[in-house]
């Protein structure tokens, strides 16, 4: 049986220097000029839950267990309540088993299938937006301070956006402080990692923060509220879809956040605005992502 193990939690950071996750090609540039740069590993994961073939992922590979785990909770496919016997993981056949102590089977809900606007091959099921529909999100707090610290110290860490790009990031914060950084080729995949991550850890999610650099989608509000966390930050954009939905639940959902600007959306009430915005900075240059510019 899987032990949820209260302390310690071992965090998780990018690792920029996995040889694993980035692999190095060259070309040309703009003057012809030859070049070497870093691109990051795409590998297909298929996951088992059971004996039943679920999905098969492209991924960078970094903790298949996690990846594994979190999509089926925030599918709804595996409950919190539900008891994971084993999680294997077959490099070789780039396969992940999640079995549990009680019979599967979602060949129905398979057929339902709907692709999402998340980059990747996201999926999402049918009766995922009834599944919120009914929780209830924690009361909590948002202070300007912690926003400020947050995305400073998330802008400044080493990660495999800075080192090849193509590649997007999510962050599970406590007041300011990042407690589990991970980065994906889709948005979805590094969320579903994070939600892996508290369950297998048994980590209270109602005093926390996730941060995204990817837009603020319908997808991405379903697996916050799935993950019980009352907010949800990204430097990037929104969707009018993610903002209903947002508002339906009581969602605080906060965007465009970069350097002292931010904007929300939805849940406005949960945010104390406490910084003094003279001591906040302006964003470095070096550490801006794509679509400044737009809502990418």
């Amino acid at each position: 049986m899987m032990k949820m193990e209260k302390a310690p939690v071992p965090l998780i950071v990018p690792n920029p220097d996995d040889p694993r996750l980035t692999q190095s090609v060259t070309g040309t540039d703009q003057t012809g000029a030859k070049v070497e740069i870093k691109v990051p590993m795409e590998r297909p994961l298929t996951l088992y839950l059971n004996a039943q073939e679920i999905v098969t992922m492209m991924t960078i590979g970094d903790y298949p267990e996690y990846l594994a785990l979190g999509y089926l909770l925030n599918q709804n496919m595996l409950k919190y309540s539900d008891v994971v016997t084993e999680v294997e993981y077959d490099d070789d056949l780039q396969v992940v088993v999640v079995r549990t102590s009680h019979h599967t089977n979602f060949e129905a809900k398979l057929k339902k299938r709907t692709q999402t606007s998340g980059c990747a091959q996201g999926t999402a099921f049918g009766d995922l937006l009834e599944a919120v529909e009914s929780v209830a999100l924690p009361k909590a707090e948002l202070r300007t301070s912690w926003l400020y610290q947050m995305t400073q110290t998330i802008n400044t860490m080493p990660s495999l956006y800075l080192e090849a790009g193509a590649i997007h990031g999510c962050v599970l914060c406590k007041e300011g402080t990042p407690l589990c950084y991970t980065e994906d080729v889709g948005r979805h995949n590094a969320v579903d990692k994070i939600a892996g991550w508290m369950y297998r850890h048994g980590v209270d999610a109602s005093d926390k923060i996730l941060y995204t650099t990817g837009r603020l989608t319908s997808e991405m509000v379903i697996k916050t509220v799935r993950m019980g966390i009352p907010i949800l930050v990204s430097r990037s954009g929104f969707t009018a879809w993610g903002v209903d939905l947002a508002r339906q639940v009581g969602l605080t959902l906060v965007g465009r956040t970069r350097g002292k600007r931010f904007i929300a959306l939805s849940g406005e009430e949960r945010i104390v605005y406490d910084q003094n915005l003279a001591y906040v900075e302006e964003e470095s240059a070096k550490h801006k992502r794509k679509g400044e510019g737009g809502d990418d």
